[in-house]
């Protein structure tokens, strides 16, 4: 049973006056409304049932167990653990993102960029069905809600993320996405009812710490609507530059902004949360 307890962070009425490459923005609405829900965290072992490449290096794998049966995960952006064999060391959870589940066919999909080293890619390739996975949580999620119109900036790590909350929205929802990827054969298609506008970037991935071609790509966005809800995730310091582009050159309200650092080059399981 999930612990359905939670805590919803200041939203009280406000408005914030943008710019968007010199052009005013519109009066934004009300702050959007952040709600995180605690989940109960619980260790479960999955067992691999199918294999597949989305791309040649984006690997997906849907595992199951009956443990799944009350699984939860309230957010696009939400993160597992997961423990792949280490040799002889004990296992080092790594963060990967629930692309889909489904509690009542007991399963759960995650995606793998299979360039980068390190145990959870080497355990990717080797997976075939019947091999096994320990997991944890999420710990929980942080909702947004009360946002129609969404900005998501992200490289190949956060495209599960990006992935699953165009696939996940309604018809009444819009989508500007920047995504950086090595080239056009690692471009994904998204089944969604939301309008979605998808600008694909491409760099060699010993690129992928240069912030450079994600913020040029957005200097193309000629007008962010207001009430428009940023999410970045990439690189920390990436992450970190567009950011502070969003917000100083384009004036976008922090409010409407989350940005994350999915991975810091040079380092193992270097994540940051908030940029």
């Amino acid at each position: 049973m999930n612990d359905l307890s939670s805590t919803t962070e200041p939203a009280a009425p406000a408005t914030t006056q943008g710019t968007t490459q010199g052009i005013p923005q519109a009066t934004a609405p009300a702050l959007p409304v952040i709600e995180r829900v605690r989940h109960e965290l619980k260790r479960r072992t999955l067992t691999v049932r199918t294999v597949e490449y989305v791309t040649p290096q984006m690997l997906r794998i849907t595992l199951t167990s009956d443990d799944l049966g009350d699984f939860a995960s309230a957010s696009a952006d939400d993160h597992i653990k997961i423990f792949p064999p280490n040799g002889d060391r004990e296992p080092e959870g790594r963060d990967y993102t629930p692309r889909y589940f489904d509690t009542d066919d007991r399963t759960l999909v995650l995606d793998f960029a299979i360039h980068e080293a390190g145990p959870a890619t080497a355990w990717a390739i080797e997976a075939k069905p019947g091999t096994t996975l320990p997991i944890g949580g999420p710990r929980g999620s942080a909702v947004v809600s009360g946002v129609n119109s969404w900005l998501l900036i992200g490289d190949e790590t956060a495209l599960p993320a990006i992935g699953r909350r165009i696939e996940e929205a309604g018809e009444n929802d819009s989508f500007i996405v920047i995504a950086a990827v090595a080239g056009p054969e690692e471009e994904q298609r998204f089944e969604t009812k939301a309008r979605v506008d998808i600008r694909w970037v491409h760099r060699p991935l010993s690129k992928a710490a240069d912030a450079a071609p994600l913020v040029e790509a957005l200097s193309a966005v000629e007008t962010i609507p207001a009430g428009t809800f940023a999410w970045i995730a990439a690189e920390a310091s990436v992450a970190r530059a567009v950011r502070a582009d969003l917000t100083e050159n384009r004036g976008h309200p922090l409010p409407w902004l989350k940005a994350a650092g999915y991975w810091t080059k040079g380092k193992a399981d270097a994540a940051e949360k908030d940029v």
